[in-house]
């Protein structure tokens, strides 16, 4: 099991790496945001410590990026305790948040709590919806074009999910920005059009709309 610790202070980056070292867990550390994402983004870790006060990029915004891309637990350990320091970092896409000081045991039982949860959602059925020659796991989020592997975002997740839900279905701008950014329909219904363009970018090498099409005056559309 491959652990991540993000923490700027050494001695206490020490001591995590040094006991879970002890209990058998492959640890690498990384004393500041910026290293510790890209460390995040280049292999599969099966659990991150993130702190929340870190030098170049704070672990908030370290969180957002990592789970906008990877969908990868996070603990996030910190000195500021207060609720809306605890509402900010689970917001932000932690699975769990500890505060400093902490006992060892109490990090090595959450580390355990969130292991028993992956893994029973690990040994869930496999939910694919399929059109065409893609090929979208709902559980492990990840999408197959043939036989590519193509990256996702979560928001362009969670469009093409919308897409692949409703084959046949013309769903509006409004439709899409209410059940994926939560927006009123008054909003700036034009980000819409900016991530079907993405999406549309990744799923397409030269007919962009042989997967998702433009209905004029209404909406997008995955019509079979």
């Amino acid at each position: 099991m491959d652990i991540l610790v993000i923490e700027d202070e050494e001695a206490l980056s020490e001591f995590i790496v040094l006991e879970l070292t002890h209990e058998g867990y492959n640890v690498t550390a990384a004393f500041d945001g910026r290293e510790g994402l890209e460390l995040a983004l280049e292999r599969n870790w099966d659990v991150i410590l993130l702190d929340l006060m870190l030098p170049k990029l704070n672990g908030i915004e370290v969180c957002r990026r990592l789970k906008a891309v990877k969908d990868v637990p996070i603990i996030m350990i910190t000195a500021r305790d207060s609720v809306m320091d605890r509402v900010l970092g689970l917001d932000s896409g932690a699975d769990d948040y500890i505060p400093k000081p902490f006992a060892i045991e109490e990090l090595l039982a959450r580390i355990r709590v969130i292991m028993r949860r992956e893994e029973k959602r690990n040994d869930l059925p496999s939910l694919l919806l399929s059109f065409k020659d893609l090929e979208l796991n709902i559980e492990s989020r990840l999408l197959k074009k043939g036989e590519q592997l193509i990256e996702l975002t979560k928001k362009e997740y969670d469009l093409l999910f919308m897409f692949m839900k409703n084959i046949n279905r013309v769903l509006t701008r409004e439709v899409l920005l209410e059940n994926i950014w939560g927006y009123d329909a008054e909003i700036e219904t034009n980000v819409v059009d900016v991530y079907v363009r993405h999406l549309r970018n990744k799923l397409d090498s030269v007919d962009k709309e042989s997967y998702i099409q433009t209905m004029r005056g209404m909406g997008y559309v995955m019509r079979e």
